[in-house]
């Protein structure tokens, strides 16, 4: 029987439980072209993001893909070169597609894609790599529709004759009879694996996508799962930064927002019980500093999943070593900063831990910030940017505990310090490092 697959925490809903273990899901992943381009290495790329110590990666399914330039990236994995286009749909007899080769044919299925789709989560499952499989993508704009195998110029099947703003509703029947088959395909195809959930559509906020047309596709993954042992998640991106939920369709267990910095939108959402990830951040320029802030204060805010979008990960450089000028992260700093994140994160019980920031009294400037997680009485995890030298202050039951500053940046951990403490407030001085810092405090047995 095949394994179970990542699911939400019977004891914490806000968290995973993946393989026997709780999980938040952590990476610094590629622009989400390793399967529908023939020239991405994906071996050598999960093996690199298990070597950093990352468990997550997002990938498209291939019905969705951008020409060169597109929102100003050099060397996009998105933008396959002409002819290296692997999708769901097999290619016809007729030539006459916009990047190369023969239009496609929605009526029949290409048993390399599915080939390459299978290996493809098969090898991330071997690396301990969850894969977010994003099904749909809007078209932001013609020259994305110009490119896809649903517009009816690149197909023989006479589908996808509307403006690009119209394909993803539910008046649009022949494409629509197409999108489900196509997901039904996938989700058969990837039945027995347990490292996956699968993402209806990335930014479904742009570009005329109905949610009617969504709740269709969620549907359409429950009904292709009814007969099998173990059903896969399903995850709705929602916003851009922040919005609150309301009338969730009850099949989405995981909530992604982009760019969701500072991270109100966890708190906004948080009672709803279900995880709630940062899955694409960007434009904030190459250097790490924004996304490892990012990082920091949404999981300690109560996210259970952060996706940094890295465009060192590229086509001959599947090992982070790229050279790229983007408008999102582009240097390999980020990779050890967002490993100690994970070394960080791990280390805690989390499942037992709930976002708290009324524990810190003070010690956090004008301009800076503080995020929280907290087991009363048990176990702290606090996040601060912005302290320069001012103690950081936290209120904190009566018993022993041991204290431990680690810096974000390079992952240095000053000397752990245990203490008897009679309740109350209590002061913790800065370590040498300016400006930004986390401090674990754990409560331990009297000696």
């Amino acid at each position: 029987m095949a394994a179970e697959p990542i699911r939400l925490h019977p004891d914490n809903p806000h968290y995973f439980l993946w393989r026997g273990r709780p999980r938040v899901l952590i990476t610094s992943g590629e622009h989400y072209g390793a399967v529908l381009n023939l020239d991405f290495d994906y071996r050598t790329y999960f093996a690199t993001l298990q070597k950093l110590g990352f468990n997550h990666t997002r990938t498209f399914s291939g019905c969705y893909c951008e020409p060169p330039g597109a929102f100003n990236i050099q060397h996009n994995t998105l933008a396959p070169a002409r002819g290296k286009l692997l999708c769901p749909w097999a290619r016809s007899r007729e030539p006459g597609y916009r990047n190369g080769g023969n239009k496609f044919d929605l009526a029949r299925w290409d048993g390399a894609y599915f080939d390459r789709l299978r290996d493809f989560v098969g090898e991330a499952a071997k690396r301990g790599v969850v894969v977010e499989l994003v099904l749909f993508c809007p078209f932001y704009k013609d020259a994305m529709w110009d490119l896809s195998p649903m517009n009816a110029a690149n197909n023989v099947n006479g589908f996808g004759t509307m403006q690009r703003t119209s394909a993803y509703t539910a008046r649009a029947t022949k494409l629509l009879a197409a999108q489900e088959a196509m997901v039904r395909k996938i989700v058969a195809e990837l039945k027995g694996f347990d490292n996956l959930y699968y993402e209806i559509c990335n930014e479904p906020y742009f570009g005329g996508v109905t949610t009617a047309w969504q709740h269709r596709i969620a549907e359409t993954i429950v009904a292709a799962e009814k007969g099998f042992p173990h059903r896969h998640l399903i995850s709705q991106n929602i916003a851009n930064k922040k919005k609150r939920v309301v009338k969730p369709h009850p099949a989405v267990s995981i909530f992604n927002f982009h760019y969701a910095s500072p991270p109100e939108t966890v708190a906004m959402n948080y009672g709803l019980n279900k995880v709630i990830g940062d899955n694409e951040t960007g434009f904030r320029g190459p250097k790490p500093d924004a996304y490892r802030i990012e990082a920091w204060e949404f999981l300690l805010a109560g996210g259970a999943l952060f996706s940094n979008l890295d465009y060192t990960f590229t086509c001959g450089h599947e090992d982070g070593s790229g050279r790229n000028n983007a408008p999102g992260s582009a240097t390999r700093e980020i990779h050890k900063q967002l490993g100690v994140l994970a070394r960080f994160f791990n280390g805690l019980d989390f499942v037992k831990m709930r976002p708290d920031r009324s524990v810190v009294l003070s010690g956090v400037p004008e301009g800076g910030a503080a995020h929280a997680l907290v087991e009363s009485g048990k176990q702290y995890a606090v996040y601060v940017r912005g302290g320069k030298g001012v103690a950081l202050t936290l209120q904190l039951p009566a018993g022993r505990y041991e204290a431990e500053w680690v810096n974000v940046k390079t992952g240095r951990a000053a000397e752990a310090k245990a203490f008897e403490h009679g309740g109350g407030k209590r002061a913790f001085s800065w370590p040498k490092w300016p400006g930004e810092g986390a401090l674990r405090v754990v409560r331990v047995a009297k000696p």
